[in-house]
């Protein structure tokens, strides 16, 4: 999400032409947390605003719930990375594509998108 707002070329060009064309593209809770948090620690510069720019996109927010919580703390230790847990889960369960850099990812089984 952070490189669709800035433009970032860090955005593989294949991923970029799928966000366009896609039905829906959805933006999780916790990758917000994780910029919160992230930002908190100071190893994220990201503007105060950059939500606001969120909602003017066509990006929709995806909510955390408890089914997401739960399958996200069952996933097998492939990754512990606790937002990308909640990412695997949200996209196992809602059926959507996961749009990351890390690869590793793809070892739980969900579509992943490469975005770097």
């Amino acid at each position: 999400m952070l490189w669709w707002l800035d433009d970032d070329k860090r955005l593989a060009t294949a991923a970029r032409d799928e966000i366009i064309v896609a039905e829906e593209v959805r933006v999780s809770a916790a990758s917000v947390w994780e910029i919160g948090v992230k930002r908190a620690l100071g190893r994220l510069d990201v503007p105060a605003d950059y939500l606001d720019h969120v909602e003017r996109t066509r990006f929709r927010p995806l909510a955390i719930s408890f089914e997401h919580a739960e399958v996200a703390g069952a996933l097998p230790r492939h990754h512990d990375d606790p937002f990308d847990r909640m990412l695997v889960a949200q996209s196992r369960i809602e059926g959507l594509t996961l749009v990351t850099a890390d690869r590793r990812l793809v070892e739980y089984g969900v579509a992943v998108l490469a975005a770097g």
